[in-house]
């Protein structure tokens, strides 16, 4: 049979669907055009007569996902929603759009930077309008609540339903979208905690930092500001003061600072996970090692940076051993978890955590809320709702 007679009507989206999977695998810098054309059986022309490039495959893939949350946004606020059912609808539609179609939020989180600038501005604005509405509607359900807090649970909520993008675990469907939106509800409804009048804790100082220390401290800083692949080690060098080649004297290439980055970040959460877990019970562990995860990720710059280590290039046995120290993190809060609320089924008590986890590693990158003077105590607190372990 000839192409055209295997040819579906949508062509277009099932290119799209092909190559976001790939994005998803091997990442978009690892895909080529040709690799999306042969997995999904056409030729580089046919798949050239629907897209102008790689970009606008990925553009298109996200775009779509931004569209249907703007949809289920219009249609469960809408004046023919009783205003009771307004959040709860909404949320449903969100999850279900979470549950089948996981790779769009993969993509944007990790992908997202490889997109043309106008593209990431045109989502991020329409994100905005997105949440404000979402911000209102909460509102009208809870009126003593600020505009500001509304908008920091609604991002929090918005962060429940990305995180099926971070892991793989997975149950039956509608069991899956509904503990997203129980999760979810539980964020919205959380009583954020008063303004601490506490000083803000100082940095111990131990000295002059080494060249390599400073290295990997503009390194990290760079790679926070610009993202890995926009960041030479010439630039980290005149960062560091240190002119022309010497800077290969303290690291080798960029792979291998990123794989110290990561070294650094798991090392420290190692050390504040040790000392969490030294409690009376599990209960008390897993609120203190919630607590120390919000502090490591607001003081620990490598933290941050280190989310995107398995997306460049680095050797394999590195990402293997980072994913693996990852994993083994992870693990110890679902141990904890499961002991604390044993009804929980363990594949449900991994999707609480990784719940939990992304809206601390969300919230601390996204500038608009971490700034909020009571931030740290805040998020502390809508991990704490997040795995159900609040004070009662």
């Amino acid at each position: 049979m000839t192409e055209r007679s295997l040819r579906p009507r949508d062509r277009k989206a099932q290119l799209a669907a092909v190559a976001a999977e790939l994005f998803r695998a091997r990442g978009f810098p690892g895909v080529a055009i040709k690799d999306i054309a042969d997995a999904a059986g056409v030729t580089g022309p046919a798949l050239y007569r629907h897209f102008a490039d790689k970009q606008a495959i990925l553009a298109y893939v996200v775009l779509s996902g931004f569209e249907d949350m703007e949809a289920a946004t219009a249609e469960a606020l809408s004046d023919s929603v009783p205003a009771s059912d307004q959040l709860p609808s909404l949320l449903s539609r969100l999850a279900t759009q979470a549950v089948e179609r996981r790779e769009i939020a993969a993509l944007w989180r990790w992908e997202g930077r490889h997109l043309p600038k106008e593209d990431q501005r045109e989502i991020a604005r329409r994100s905005t309008l997105a949440l404000a509405a979402w911000s209102k509607a909460l509102q009208a359900s809870r009126p003593e609540l600020p505009a500001e807090d509304a908008e920091l649970l609604c991002w929090a909520a918005l962060s429940v339903f990305g995180s099926v993008s971070v892991h793989h675990t997975s149950v039956a469907r509608r069991r899956f979208a509904q503990l997203l939106v129980d999760l979810a509800l539980d964020v919205l409804n959380t009583t954020l905690p008063a303004p601490s009048s506490s000083p803000p804790s100082s940095a111990l100082s131990l000295g002059t930092p080494s060249r390599r220390e400073q290295v990997l401290a503009e390194a990290t800083a760079l790679f926070a500001q610009r993202g890995y692949h926009a960041v030479s080690m010439e630039d980290i060098g005149a960062a560091a003061g240190i002119a022309g080649p010497s800077i290969y004297r303290h690291f080798p290439s960029k792979a291998a600072l990123m794989v110290a980055i990561g070294h650094r970040a798991a090392d420290r959460l190692a050390l504040a996970a040790e000392q969490a877990l030294h409690a009376p019970d599990e209960r008390t562990a897993l609120r203190r090692l919630a607590a120390s995860y919000v502090h490591t990720i607001l003081h620990t710059p490598e933290l941050l940076v280190s989310f995107s280590a398995d997306r460049v290039t680095m050797p394999d046995r590195d990402k293997v051993d980072l994913l693996r120290v990852q994993r083994d993190y992870v693990a110890q809060w679902v141990t904890l978890l499961s002991a604390v609320r044993p009804e929980l089924p363990a594949r449900e008590a991994k999707i609480t955590v990784h719940a939990a986890l992304t809206i601390a590693n969300d919230l601390a990158r996204t500038r608009r809320v971490a700034s909020r003077p009571n931030f740290g105590a805040e998020l502390t607190t809508l991990i704490y709702t997040t795995l159900g372990v609040t004070v009662t």
